[in-house]
């Protein structure tokens, strides 16, 4: 059920690449072993200009990704800080950009609080 929402700050001009979406979910499917299907993504682009960092002036190898990780029970502990930096990195590779601008949000447990197709995730994985 990982459902997985990324938005790309991007660089004037730059686009996505038509299967971004695709080359992320098998690259998350991999790192949170999940079977085909299992894994959701949606993918969003967000332009250079209606982003910043106070004090700051970007470059384009410095745009970050924000990621934001739906699991029915997401781990704690130091199993959550395996999982943060395996997600973290395997984005940054398929996107093309360093780890440490990759951004993990955890969203709150979708257990008794989110339904696909009308059926309420009640399974822990």
């Amino acid at each position: 059920m990982p459902s997985v929402e990324i938005e790309l700050v991007l660089a004037e001009g730059a686009s996505l690449p038509a299967d971004l979406a695709r080359r992320l979910a098998d690259a998350l499917a991999s790192v949170l072993q999940r079977a085909p299907g299992q894994v959701w993504v949606r993918v969003r682009a967000l332009p250079g200009v209606n982003y910043a960092e106070n004090a700051r002036v970007l470059a384009d190898d410095d745009l970050p990704v924000f990621v934001q990780l739906l699991l029915a029970q997401p781990p704690e502990g130091g199993p959550r800080v395996v999982q943060a930096a395996a997600v973290c990195a395997a984005v940054a590779q398929v996107i093309g950009r360093t780890p440490d601008r990759v951004h993990l949000e955890y969203a709150p447990a979708g257990v008794g609080r989110v339904a696909f197709g009308g059926v309420l995730v009640q399974s822990t994985r």
